[in-house]
């Protein structure tokens, strides 16, 4: 029978994390532009998040070495 390990993602090692990869990504892509008020900023983070498909290899993250 296969058990199943629980590990905690390593402080201060965004590399290991795909939700830190998705936020690198939003920020770049987000901050590029301007915004008049802090509305349009939250609307347009809300739409992006909610509409983008990020293309991340998740193998990269799940079968990975901490060692």
């Amino acid at each position: 029978m296969e058990t199943i390990k629980l590990e905690y993602f390593p402080v201060g090692s965004p590399e290991f994390n795909a939700v830190e990869e998705c936020w690198r990504q939003g920020k770049c892509n987000m901050l590029s532009g301007c915004y008049s008020s802090l509305s349009y900023l939250k609307k347009a983070i809300s739409h992006y998040y909610r509409t983008k498909r990020f293309n991340l290899d998740i193998k990269k993250y799940l079968f990975r070495s901490t060692d």
